[in-house]
């Protein structure tokens, strides 16, 4: 069933609009182009369930009073099955208040939607492309592609349900100079295995997985690298390294339950070329130029602080390179509707640079959305936590999750906008309590689960109900929850197009929250077999959908706790 409050609103616009046409018809209002105005929510619900502001954007148009044009609106509205009546309020605002029929199609739309309530067809498949994560592969990942991880893959699943064809993308650094950097480094401690006067190089990387790696090559090959040239030696190194830790990055996303469509690696885009068909569509774009030997980017002329280099003096690309053909590949060639990159704090400065290469080389820069987030502060007892107790290293992704459960992870990850900086709390996170949000959510499934359970157990089911038997639910506790599971299609969307999956926690600690507060209010066992019913069918709609909502962020529902 189509997303009902969509529906409504649409509904809602269809009847001011056809009583404006039977007013010109009666002479009331003149034929005039009448320009679009706003369908809202009220914050105070004793104003309205719809607040329409027709009249105050029309008072120009009908050189009328808006409370006249109002009052005109109301007389020539016709009976609608979702409005039970219509109230001029203040200077000529129009407030409309939900009738019973509004309540029982959300409850049964629900149920008849099932596993998929809160889907929609708003992106009419459209193509998007979420690129996020995308660690540096010569190390572990750390708590940054923690929190990358969990907003990206929820930001593509928003997507998916809102209707688009989403990929997941993990792009893979592979080349230029970090890897050049991870050459140098398995270089110098699988040199140091034979010879202990050999020094680390002061720019290396000094992690134990360097080590384990240097050792792990020679108890195969021994000391016979030892005499070759460094090219082949460092060649050789970083072709048994590196595949390693790419397959430790997957291991480790998809215990995270993180898993792509694509693993992207940047050494194709080299070796296709592509790397040096971008330098020269850049060149004859004309925005280029040549100075102190090397080519820098106009990117001056789009809004950027200062021009870019893209080839040094000595022919080298500079890192942006690759970047603009692997951007101008997924906009261009392999033609995203959407591309969504997922990056750290510290990119901000690229947004600009990389708009600039996009638009001059022609490419649609405005589909390409970049999702900025920013750091993480774990705490553990009340203070910062920056150590694994087991390593003694920096909290990678796998020490976290030897910390916390995923559920918990995925979910505080998910708990703030993303451009917001987040503070961790690895003790709330292990806690059983309604103060952990995850477990409160979970809890609310849970028991549902257990009332249907015990219901079931004393041979009460579920009946299907018709919209009309479905009316009884008047209470103020169930119509204040069934307006609030009414909105999660729309919250998807919003989701989605704010790259903010915050408000899908959110949705769900509020509709487990008002579940809590309906079910305390409103008994079901032992009231009459119809109100018994109409809650029962309450209870599975709520069932459905906080189960539906962490399914969509990759969290656990359980029926029991």
């Amino acid at each position: 069933m189509a997303d009902m409050l969509k529906k409504v609103k649409d509904e809602i616009k269809e009847l001011i609009m056809a009583s404006a046409g039977k007013a010109v018809a009666n002479g009331d209002f003149p034929s005039e182009a009448l320009p679009d105005f706003a369908i809202e929510v009220p914050a105070d619900r004793n104003h309205g369930d719809f607040a329409v502001n027709a009249a105050m954007v029309w008072a120009r148009a009908l050189k009328k009073a808006p409370r006249v044009i109002a009052e005109t609106l109301v007389n020539n509205m016709e009976k609608n099955s979702y409005i039970e009546r219509a109230e001029i309020a203040g200077p000529g605002f129009l407030n409309l208040f939900l009738a019973d029929r509004f309540y029982s199609d959300i409850v049964l739309s629900v149920l008849e939607d099932k596993e998929n309530f809160g889907r929609s067809n708003y992106g009419k498949g459209k193509t998007v492309l979420v690129e996020f994560v995308s660690a540096n592969p010569t190390g572990p990942m750390h708590i940054g592609n923690a929190r990358g991880g969990a907003l990206g893959d929820s930001i593509a699943s928003a997507y998916d349900w809102a209707g688009y064809d989403v990929k997941r993308e993990f792009y893979v650094n592979d080349a230029g100079n970090q890897i050049n950097k991870f050459k140098i480094s398995l270089e110098a401690r699988y040199l140091q295995l034979f010879d202990d006067s050999i020094e680390i190089p002061e720019d290396a990387y000094l992690g134990e997985d360097i080590i384990n790696h240097a050792k792990a090559f020679a108890e195969i090959h021994g000391d016979s690298f030892v005499s070759v040239t460094a090219e082949e030696r460092q060649n050789a190194l970083c072709d048994f390294a590196l595949p390693k830790n790419i397959q430790k990055l997957k291991d480790d996303l998809a215990k995270y339950r993180i898993t792509y469509d694509c693993w992207y690696h940047e050494s194709d885009l080299h070796n296709s070329g592509k790397v040096d068909e971008i330098i020269e569509k850049l060149k004859a774009s004309g925005y280029t130029y040549e100075k102190e030997g090397a080519l820098w980017l106009k990117s001056t002329e789009f809004g950027d602080e200062k021009d870019r280099v893209l080839l040094r003096a000595n022919g080298v690309p500079t890192y942006l390179v690759p970047d603009i053909a692997y951007h101008y590949d997924k906009l261009v060639t392999r033609k995203f509707d959407i591309a969504i990159d997922v990056l750290g704090a510290d990119h901000h400065g690229y947004i600009a640079r990389m708009m600039a290469a996009l638009t001059a080389l022609g490419a649609p820069a405005d589909n390409l959305k970049i999702v900025i987030m920013q750091m993480v502060r774990l705490v553990k007892n009340g203070e910062t936590y920056k150590l694994s107790k087991r390593s003694g290293k920096a909290v990678t992704l796998e020490t976290l999750l030897d910390e916390v459960p995923i559920d918990a992870a995925r979910y505080v990850f998910n708990s703030k906008e993303p451009n917001t900086h987040l503070e961790f709390d690895l003790d709330l996170a292990v806690e059983k309590s309604s103060q952990n949000p995850v477990y409160y959510v979970q809890y609310a499934h849970a028991r549902i689960c257990s009332i249907l359970r015990n219901l079931s157990g004393e041979g009460i089911e579920p009946k299907n109900l018709s919209a009309k038997q479905m009316d009884c639910l008047k209470a103020p506790e169930e119509r204040e929850f069934i307006r609030h599971l009414a909105t999660l299609p729309q919250t998807v969307v919003f989701a989605a197009h704010s790259f903010d999956p915050a408000l899908l926690t959110r949705y769900a600690y509020d509709l487990a929250t008002l579940f809590h507060k309906f079910y305390n209010a409103c008994r079901v066992k032992g009231e009459a077999e119809e109100i018994l019913q109409a809650r029962l069918n309450l209870c599975v709609a709520a069932k459905t959908a906080i189960k539906n909502v962490l399914t969509m962020l990759k969290i656990d529902a359980p029926s029991e706790m």
